[in-house]
This record gives C-alpha cells, sequence and structure tokens, in this order.
C-alpha cells in the first residue's frame, strides 16, 4: 500500500524539499546572496533595485538545478553578465563561481546554526518502502548532502547517493537532465522503468520525466501543483503520506 505500479524495485528521492525542509534554507540564502548583489550593483549603475522574488525566481531558476547552473539562469533572466570566474573565488567575488560560493557558505552556516528538520511523513513513508523490501536512493544537486543527512540523522533510510560532489566526479550533468537520476537506478542495479521518482522541483520532474521512469512523484511544498504536472510529474501530492493506503 504505497502508491506505487507493481513492477516497482527502488525509489529515487530528492532531498531538499522532499525528505528535509532543506529547501526553505536554500531559498532563503539565495535571497541574500542576490539580493546583496542585486544591491550594490544597483548603486554602482545607478539603476532600480529589485529584490530577487524567492518563490517566483527560485523555482523557475535556481530550485533543483546545481548551484553553479543556477547562478548562471537566473543572472541571464535579469539579463546580467558576470565572468565565470574560478572555484576557488572568494564569495565576495562577482563572478559566477563567487556567487555561488557565498550561497554555499550562508546554507552551511544556517544549517549549522538552526540544525536540519525533516517532513515526518516522508520519512515514515520511506521506512515503509524499505519495510517492503524496495531499495533506495538519494538524488540531490546540493553539494552538501552528506552534512544534511548526517544532521538531520537520516543516511539510514538510503542505499545509494547521488549528489553533487558525485556527479562532478562522475561529469553528471544536473537537473534537468536525467543523468543523475539515472546514476541513483544504476547505483541500486534497477532498471530506470523500475525505479519511481520523488520531486518538488521543476527541474527535478523534468529529469524523472525525460529518464523514462515508472512513475515520477511531484511534491507541492509552494502551490505548484499544475506546474509539477506540466513538467513532468505523473501524480501530485503534498507529502508522501498521502501515498500510503494507496
Amino acid at each position: 500500500m504505497l502508491g506505487l505500479p507493481d513492477a516497482t524495485l527502488a525509489c529515487l528521492f530528492d532531498l531538499d524539499g522532499v525528505v528535509t525542509q532543506t529547501a526553505l534554507v536554500h531559498a532563503a540564502a539565495w535571497k541574500e546572496t542576490f539580493d546583496e548583489f542585486l544591491r550594490e550593483r544597483a548603486n554602482q549603475t545607478g539603476t532600480a533595485f529589485v529584490p530577487f522574488d524567492k518563490v517566483r525566481e527560485y523555482d523557475r531558476y535556481v530550485d533543483g538545478k546545481p548551484r553553479l547552473a543556477g547562478t548562471r539562469s537566473f543572472l541571464a533572466a535579469r539579463g546580467i553578465e558576470l565572468p565565470e570566474g574560478d572555484q576557488d573565488d572568494p564569495p565576495t567575488a562577482h563572478t559566477v563561481n563567487g556567487l555561488s560560493n557565498r550561497k554555499n557558505a550562508l546554507v552551511l552556516e544556517m544549517i549549522e546554526k538552526q540544525g536540519v528538520q525533516v517532513y515526518e511523513g516522508s520519512v515514515r513513508y520511506i521506512r515503509r518502502v524499505r519495510a517492503a523490501g524496495l531499495s533506495t536512493a538519494v538524488v540531490s544537486s546540493s553539494a552538501n548532502t552528506v552534512q544534511v543527512l548526517d544532521v538531520a540523522g537520516i543516511a539510514d533510510l538510503f542505499d545509494a547517493r547521488i549528489d553533487g560532489v558525485i556527479a562532478k566526479e562522475q561529469g553528471l550533468a544536473g537537473k534537468p537532465a536525467p543523468d543523475t537520476f539515472l546514476a541513483g537506478a544504476k547505483a541500486l542495479g534497477v532498471a530506470p522503468a523500475r525505479a519511481v521518482v520523488f520531486e518538488d522541483a521543476l527541474a527535478g520532474v523534468e529529469a524523472g520525466r525525460a529518464g523514462h521512469f515508472g512513475l515520477v512523484v511531484g511534491v507541492n511544498r509552494t502551490g505548484q501543483a499544475q506546474a509539477l504536472a506540466e513538467h513532468g510529474a505523473d501524480i501530485v501530492v503534498s507529502d508522501l503520506e498521502e501515498l500510503l493506503g494507496k
């Protein structure tokens, strides 16, 4: 009674926004990073300061994507060109890497201060999935996945991990490309058609659809149920616990 196709052998879970409430932390960190940059840019150019919209622009340009891709996407949407810079750029550098490093530093600071809250319904669902004999993997664009899992105390919920660190090591394209989810299925030894993807980000459900998985479950945390369906979710729920008993 898990709401899954009978042929399902594995479940692939995004982390931020599906299992943990860290999507809110990421949104806050992106807003602080971009607002600081945009305000300084407005002062230098004599133009109006238009703050980062942590709902609309977060969902459209950065949510679910690798950090650098999110930075590039938002800047392009605003018509702003910055040098790429280097991965070791300081957080104060006005480069794509510098802004991305600033955002990451803020996320780590927030996690250290606030800890990590989980979605209890998701944790209960994953435990039921494992009790039913299905394999599980966490598939996240975040390079901080290990830290988040450890702080939240839920590393034991997953048989495999594909995250931003592993994606970089293996040269995997980030969401909305299906590469990381396909790598998750491969790590579990399961064909995509027999695995189910759980995602809250538009880029993530696009990745699930592109990978031809057995089912793509959209998790609607921010009132974007219709958009999740339009981008590739087969079904949309507000919490994974809704699937129990189906």
